[in-house]
């Protein structure tokens, strides 16, 4: 229950991290489909399951660059909306949602016909105008049942998750051993034909999804540039070797004509069990099964949450979706809504047409995650650098887009047509919902506007007909301490409140390095009591100025460097915050300031009592006295403040600093406040003034990073020397290493 991005304990070893993408994969697709596939397909089943494998691979070789290069949650939707922009992110964001609704919802008709077949029951319920069987009852049923577990949000659901995989494998390993021993060629069916074998690869390919969640857990593996490529592409390879296995074993361990004759209700993967392994080996691939089914439905229902959230931090859907439960702490309308489709999928659509839709979304996902992989390479961007790159580039990833969607043309055409149906409404939903408000582009349209001189004219119109338009101001508040939350919140509805913008609450909650933050995020409680309390109070605080508010709760190693990273996250225009460790002249640590630029405009309180009544400005010009000046117009818009501005002149030139402030006044919409100009000591003409305010706002000092080191700060000295709450503002822009080091020049404080 963590928005943001996070900086996981490094205590995912190799063979942990394979684990996972292992677990993601063996699950229902082999325990269901493989007698449908050897019907379909005859023995090219088996090649369909390595072709599906196969294409898988092409995507896990991007899929580990990426995750690599950007070790952060979201999976294949973030790639493609950080790469493609948020038209092509809302694309990958439905599929990747509604693929993962339509695979629970497969898991789950097949989850109903391992109960129908355990207890022995055919047939359904006749209801006049339909009869609704069996299988489908114990799979809405079931379905409602891990909707529920995912709702009230059940705990250390990781370590069973395992226990559950170490089964699967164990009964598949004895079931091919045993059934190796028996197999023999000539009983395999013959194939069927290239085209059959293709569109059972379309079917299957529901058995592969999952290997990508591999990189939303990159910053938690050990060695991740070296350890992340290798579970990706192993679990991928492994899989794939156990699915041929079985196949073939399953199609050669039988006379010919005894999968495609059996009933209905009959599992195939089951039948051939009992003959190879007799009434215990039957019982186990029934145990199997049902585990199997399970345990992808629930793995499902909890990755389609957390996609959801991820399109809801970057405003492709509402973020409202992403309400946390004040009792479960889960993301209770997500999970929700997410239930309701799984139910009705279950309800309206035969498990075929489940499969392969499932598998149709998510082949587009994974050729647009290749395309993504193309345009970051391309572009050349900046803070791109992976440690791992796939082999043979660019034929790698160009195949890997080629062969996803051309496997689509092979599925059944009903099921492309509704596929086709669902993407084109993701691009309306985006032109129509999510486009007025988002902020944040992709690479590929910078890339494309960046150079419109050199690019095709079509292009550069297209690029600018789908961009973002901005969205509503966002004042992000990092709350920690309760004592100032009132007076932050305060502070961020005002000036939300004037640019008709959104506050956006984020309670960070720091847990030691010792501890995973997956762990800490499931048992916050540990860690914070009642954790909820300062959200619900800037809930509450907000509500009086009738802004909106968001909130969510961030679980970090870090501190004040986890407050930039949700800053980009949520693409925050502006951070109020509170003075703290890192804070300092500027709204940096000395390291940041020198590796990158702040990501939004900040705003740091010293909080001695926040009272806006009266407020002093000094400057001497400057990009951050210009937005000191905004932030004073806003106070006094808000709450009546009187406004004093200062300027210190040298002496013999309180003229032309009359004129110098008299003019800046005027330009920021502040000529007919108090104007004061004073000769002499900075610092202490700044001090005299102060005695009669109740704040003071700073623009940051650009004196630089060494000039600093050396001889210190003004704004410090001030800091501690006034009675008064002090507010810092900083613009973000754009700075050379030169000015960082050395500064503009004189202090424009």
């Amino acid at each position: 229950m963590s928005g943001g991005d996070e900086e996981l304990a490094k205590d995912l070893g190799p063979l942990a991290a394979l684990t996972i993408g292992v677990g993601t994969m063996i699950g229902a697709g082999i325990f269901v489909l493989p007698g449908a596939a050897i019907s379909e397909a005859g023995w090219f089943a088996v090649l369909s399951f390595v072709l599906g494998g196969a294409i898988a691979l092409l995507t896990a070789l991007s899929a580990s660059e990426l995750g690599t290069a950007m070790p952060k949650s979201g999976g294949a939707y973030y790639y493609v909306n950080q790469g493609l922009g948020p038209l092509f992110g809302s694309i990958a964001g439905w599929a990747n949602w509604l693929g993962l609704a339509f695979a629970s919802a497969f898991y789950m008709v097949g989850f109903g016909q391992y109960i129908s077949n355990i207890v022995g029951v055919t047939g359904g319920i006749d209801l006049g105008f339909v009869v609704v069987t069996w299988v489908k009852l114990v799979a809405l049923a079931g379905a409602a049942l891990f909707v529920a577990v995912n709702y009230v949000g059940a705990k250390e659901t990781g370590r069973l998750q395992n226990v559950i995989v170490i089964i699967l494998v164990a009964i598949l390993a004895v079931f091919t051993t045993v059934g190796a021993l028996r197999a023999d060629p000539a009983n395999l069916p013959a194939g069927t034909g290239l085209t059959p074998m293709l569109t059972t690869t379309g079917l299957i390919f529901v058995s592969y999804l999952g290997f990508v969640q591999i990189t939303s857990v990159a910053e938690e593996i050990q060695d991740p540039g070296k350890n992340l490529p290798r579970a990706v592409i192993g679990s991928v390879v492994l899989v794939t070797v156990i699915y041929a296995l079985v196949l073939i074993v399953m199609a050669a361990a039988v006379e010919q004509g005894f999968i495609a004759g059996l009933a209905p209700n009959e599992i195939a993967v089951v039948e051939v069990g009992r003959l190879i392994l007799g009434p215990i080996g039957a019982v186990a691939l029934l145990i199997g099964g049902l585990l199997a089914t399970a345990s992808s439905a629930n793995a499902s229902i909890l990755a389609s949450s957390r996609i959801n959230f991820a399109m809801g931090r970057d405003r492709i859907v509402s973020p409202e979706l992403n309400e946390i439960h004040p009792r479960f702490g889960t993301p209770y309308r997500a999970i929700g809504i997410t239930g309701a489709l799984i139910l009705v999928f279950i309800a309206v659509a035969p498990i075929e047409t489940l499969a392969s839709m499932g598998s149709v979304l998510h082949l587009v996902i994974y050729g647009l995650l290749n395309i993504a992989l193309i345009v970051f390479r391309e572009a050349d961007v900046e803070d791109y650098d992976p440690s791992y790159e796939v082999p043979l580039y660019p034929i790698t990833p160009i195949v890997g887009t080629l062969v996803s969607f051309a496997l689509i043309v092979f599925i059944a055409p009903l099921v492309i047509a509704l596929s086709a149906v669902l993407v084109f409404g993701a691009v309306l939903w985006y032109l129509f919902y999510a486009r007025s408000r988002t902020t944040q582009g992709g690479v590929l349209a910078d890339y494309i506007l960046s150079r419109a001189d050199r690019m095709p004219d079509r292009a550069v119109s297209a690029a600018e007909s789908v961009q973002p338009d901005g969205g509503e101001f966002r004042v992000m508040v990092p709350l920690a301490n309760p004592e100032n939350e009132t007076d932050l919140i305060s502070l961020a509805s005002a000036v939300a409140k004037q640019r008709g913008g959104t506050v956006d609450a984020v309670h960070i909650v720091t847990v030691p390095d010792q501890t995973a933050l997956e762990y800490a995020a499931d048992h916050l409680d540990e860690h914070e009591a009642d954790y909820h309390a300062v959200l619900d109070a800037a809930k509450a605080d907000a509500e009086t100025f009738g802004v909106d508010i968001e909130t969510h709760t961030i679980v970090s190693h870090r501190g004040v460097e986890e407050i930039y990273d949700a800053a980009r996250t949520h693409d925050a225009d502006m951070v109020v915050m509170g003075w703290g460790a890192g804070s300092g002249s500027r709204a940096e640590s000395s390291i940041d300031e020198i590796t990158g630029d702040i990501p939004c405009d900040f705003l740091v309180l010293k909080d001695r009592g926040f009272d806006p009544d009266r407020v002093l400005v000094p400057t001497a010009g400057g990009p951050d006295s210009d937005l000191s000046a905004a932030i004073a117009r806003h106070l006094r818009a808000e709450f009546g403040s009187a406004v004093t501005l200062l300027y210190v002149a040298d002496e013999g030139e309180r003229e032309s600093g009359e004129a110098f402030l008299a003019g800046w006044a005027e330009e920021h919409g502040l000529g007919d406040v108090e104007l004061r100009v004073e000769t002499g000591d900075v610092e202490a003409a700044i001090e005299r003034a102060a005695a009669d305010a109740t704040t003071v706002i700073f623009g940051a000092t650009e004196r630089g990073l060494l000039r600093r080191l050396v001889s210190g700060s003004l704004v410090m000295d001030v800091v501690d020397d006034v009675d008064c709450s002090v507010l810092l503002a900083e613009r973000a822009r754009k700075r050379s290493i030169r000015e960082r080091l050395f500064g503009l020049g004189k202090d424009q404080d």
